[in-house]
């Protein structure tokens, strides 16, 4: 009769111990269980840099040119990541975040071993978030409303100054299985640059130049851009050694079609050219293909001693307006 308490507690003591651990002996709900499995994380940069600036910038005088954008986007269009933001969403509504991870990464490729609960989820990374100035990530306590957005109130945007990766991924963790999931993260934002034979220009005071029709936020959760909230995008000028060529550049979002005037058209360049008697000259490039993520676009064109901006490239159409003049708080800076 003692031997038979003794097995009796026994069994009662274990089944207390899987009680309080939270994984049932006595059916299969293993939902509160701790499951532990790896990631691997590796960027991947599917981009037309090289093909670009080849067929673009092919003349023995374009050297210069395509050393100075080399330069310029060396560290944009680069399959390295600094860091890395993990985040990990309950797959039921309203897809709280259950586990968030900001990793110092410094390499093309990682692993991480993490430990969850068993259950479903949907997994989002981005790339090179910590030290972008220009996008930042926000809203990502929920999944649906993470989102990469433009941190900025100003008209004009600066060029973004970090090539962004993002990734997504549904999980389903398993008890009492090694797992191991790989996650590819792709370039989320693109570039463009503007090459103008300045050699008719004699009579300008000063040249600048900005572009528009990019997407303002990118959401995480189903890899869409949004388009709303239209802004400016600012471009850098890279110095030549001399003045027969200049060069503007910028660093932004992809873009999609637009439609100002029942004409449709995808983004464009607005180049303002101020003459010597004071005037502005405004030429807007309208280009009619898309940049897409991971992509740059390098648009060739000549700038005439009437500030007037033209090119060969038949994909672009350009308007032209003389002695244009600035609106309140347009942000056009020579």
């Amino acid at each position: 009769m003692t031997s038979f308490f003794k097995y009796l507690s026994a069994i009662i003591v274990c089944f207390m111990v899987a009680t309080l651990s939270g994984c049932s002996l006595v059916d299969d709900n293993l939902d509160n269980c701790d499951s532990q499995f790896s990631i691997d994380y590796q960027l991947r940069l599917e981009t037309n840099i090289t093909t670009e600036l080849q067929t673009e910038l092919d003349l023995q005088a374009d050297l210069e040119i395509r050393g100075l954008l080399e330069e310029y986007l060396k560290n944009i269009f680069a399959d390295y990541a600094k860091d890395v933001d993990l985040s990990f969403y309950n797959v039921e509504e309203p897809m709280p975040r259950e586990k968030h991870m900001v990793e110092t990464m410094n390499a093309s490729e990682s692993s991480y071993t993490l430990t969850l609960p068993v259950q479903d989820y949907r997994h989002l990374a981005v790339a090179n978030i910590k030290e972008s100035s220009v996008v930042k990530l926000k809203n990502d306590d929920n999944c649906k409303t993470s989102v990469l957005s433009l941190e900025t109130s100003e008209e004009m945007v600066p060029p973004h100054n970090t090539g962004i990766f993002t990734a997504r991924k549904d999980i389903h963790i398993e008890s009492g299985k090694n797992q191991h999931f790989d996650v590819r993260l792709f370039m989320a934002n693109s570039a463009s640059a503007l090459v103008l034979d300045m050699t008719e220009a004699q009579n300008i005071q000063g040249i600048s130049a900005m572009l528009e029709g990019f997407a303002t936020e990118f959401n995480l959760s189903d890899s869409t851009y949004v388009y709303g909230g239209n802004k400016f995008i600012g471009a850098d000028e890279l110095t030549t050694n001399d003045g027969a060529t200049k060069c503007f550049a910028s660093v932004h979002f992809p873009s999609d079609e637009i439609v100002k005037a029942a004409e449709p058209y995808y983004w464009d360049w607005r180049v303002y050219v101020k003459l010597d008697d004071g005037t502005i000259t405004e030429s807007v490039i309208k280009v009619s293909e898309p940049i897409l993520p991971g992509h740059l676009k390098v648009l060739k064109a000549e700038v005439k001693d009437t500030g007037v901006v033209t090119t060969d490239d038949m994909s672009v159409g350009i308007s032209i307006t003389l002695d244009w003049h600035r609106g309140i708080d347009f942000p056009v800076v020579f």
